[in-house]
């Protein structure tokens, strides 16, 4: 079988410092995978180690079956892998449609070029509403993204994340900062716009991790020590002891 995503052996050492110590996952096309873990587990150089901003010092990164580790992160985005960030990273002086419609166009086979009006491209342009409405932001088309609230913000980069009609999505504390109405709504979104893709999120809020993820995937000083349903990571002894605390019923109220 060849899996979405898989993670053989993967470690990453800064200097003599080991922080991924033979982290091993595989997640199968279609999978919401949640991968949760204490401050300093390693999570954050876990997705940078999977997206291209950091190199493993061994170990593998498998993209449908094809190694990925090493590449640019760009190279990595070309091959069917996207990405969002803790911090929101959108073009703040475009307005809500002009960011989406630059999501879309590599993906639609445009390049570099400034010979073309973007007004003309047709196909970019369907895709980038289509985008809008699908993350509910189809009232806001002129607006300019600096002067979206923080959770329209979110939501923009969400549109530009699934855009580029990567396969493999990756979300870096995508609810960060959100109230709890926020939280509820954007829940729902995300699973949304990612039926069918296989996604990877970083996140804190445990009613999130429990709400969205069909399995979670527990990083504890650099190794996955637990990658189950939520159910039998609830339920694990060695992941109550090492990061949810006993007893794990209470998992979804706490961070």
């Amino acid at each position: 079988m060849t899996y979405a995503l898989e993670l053989k052996d993967l470690h990453k050492s800064f200097g003599k410092t080991p922080i991924i110590r033979g982290a091993n996952l595989a997640v199968n096309p279609g999978e919401r995978v949640a991968v949760i873990g204490p401050n300093g587990a390693g999570k954050s150089t876990l997705f940078n180690l999977i997206s291209g901003r950091l190199a493993p010092t061994s170990g593998e990164v498998l993209l449908n079956g094809e190694r990925i580790s090493g590449l640019a992160p760009y190279e990595i985005n070309r091959k069917g892998l996207s990405r969002s960030f803790q911090i929101t990273n959108i073009f703040p002086k475009l307005s809500v449609f002009e960011n989406l419609r630059c999501g879309v166009l590599w993906s639609l086979g445009y390049r570099y070029t400034f010979l073309r009006f973007l007004s003309r491209m047709d196909d970019a342009n369907e895709r980038a509403e289509l985008l809008m409405r699908q993350v509910g932001l189809e009232r806001k088309r002129d607006v300019l993204a600096m002067n979206l609230t923080y959770a329209e913000q979110r939501a923009l980069e969400i549109g530009i994340t699934i855009g580029g009609g990567a396969n493999v999505i990756l979300l870096d504390e995508p609810t960060a900062g959100m109230s709890k109405t926020e939280t509820a709504h954007f829940i729902n979104l995300i699973r949304e716009v990612t039926v069918g893709k296989t996604l990877l999120t970083v996140e804190h809020d445990m009613g999130v991790v429990f709400g969205l993820a069909d399995k979670i995937a527990v990083v504890v000083y650099g190794e996955v020590i637990a990658y189950d349903t939520p159910e039998a990571v609830r339920a694990n002894a060695r992941v109550q002891e090492a990061y949810l605390g006993s007893p794990v019923a209470d998992a979804q109220g706490g961070h």
